[in-house]
């Protein structure tokens, strides 16, 4: 039998390296999407966790599993969205949403977990209640420990901490703010 010419030898020899690659290829493709379903499956397994802290000026109230504190927001009693992505409140005041796949949040330290609820988004996702209040963290408090949101009016009500009863922190009877960080005085634009 007569070999193959030179040049037929190059091209059976460059398809069988293509064909290599490409099997490689394809078996690093799925170790990839495995891995990336891996990575998804362990985030949505993490959700989302609401605990209790003290938070200097309004004592103790929820925060999130970063430890930052977490507002309502007066004109939503009872579960009614009104902060929304479409008026640009959720810029100002980042919702406490779920992830999908994740039903319900985890009650951390001192938080009753039969207060924790949910309410749908009009994008159908569901959003963290706590005794009926949606919750939010506020922007411009930057590390934990901080509440410069309590007591802000916009976005059709008052910005107020919560605390682990489900109940609004109130200001004290002499009238001042029980912020820490904040005065009557800070003005934030938007």
């Amino acid at each position: 039998m007569r070999p193959f010419p030179r040049s037929r030898r190059l091209a059976i020899g460059g398809l069988t390296g293509v064909a290599t690659l490409v099997l490689a290829a394809c078996g690093s493709s799925s170790s990839t999407k495995a891995s990336s379903a891996t990575s998804t499956t362990a985030a949505t397994a993490k959700g989302v966790t609401i605990a209790s802290a003290n938070v200097p000026g309004v004592g103790t109230v929820l925060v999130n599993g970063d430890g930052m504190t977490l507002y309502l927001l007066s004109s939503e009693a009872g579960g009614k969205l009104t902060c929304t992505d479409d008026n640009g409140c959720t810029k100002v005041w980042p919702d406490t949403e779920l992830p999908a796949g994740v039903t319900s949040a985890t009650a951390g330290n001192g938080v009753d977990s039969s207060k924790l609820g949910t309410v749908k988004g009009s994008s159908g996702s569901l959003y963290v209640t706590y005794a009926g209040w949606p919750l939010y963290t506020f922007a411009h408090d930057t590390a934990t420990g901080q509440s410069h949101g309590e007591g802000i009016v916009s976005f059709g009500g008052t910005w107020k901490t919560l605390t682990p009863a489900g109940t609004p922190v109130e200001p004290t009877a002499a009238g001042t703010p029980t912020t820490a960080g904040a005065s009557t005085t800070t003005t934030y634009k938007y």
